[in-house]
């Protein structure tokens, strides 16, 4: 790997002799790139299946839903979930 010693570079707490990465983020990121690279970019070969190649129509559709259980935040558990599986099944994803 090109950049290995970049990502595997370690920080040290003086005090104590602790270390951790110094750049998490950048090696969660390319982890994520690694593992899910099967499956990034499956909309464009598959297109007969018309796979949007954004989430943002689901979480719109997931934002809607956090709003309208507000609106009913004294239902109980049993009532919440009954108004989901209500929710979710009238709507369209696409």
């Amino acid at each position: 790997m090109t950049h290995e010693d970049y990502l595997n570079e370690r920080s040290t707490n003086d005090d104590n002799s602790r270390t951790w990465y110094t750049h998490k983020r950048l090696r969660s990121a390319y982890r994520s790139l690694r593992v899910n690279n099967d499956w990034l970019f499956t909309y464009q070969e598959y297109k007969h299946l018309d796979i949007p190649n954004t989430t943002n129509s689901l979480e719109g559709l997931f934002s809607e839903l956090k709003r309208q259980l507000h609106s009913h935040h004294g239902l109980n558990e049993q009532r919440k979930l009954r108004f989901i599986k209500g929710f979710l099944g009238s709507k369209s994803l696409k």
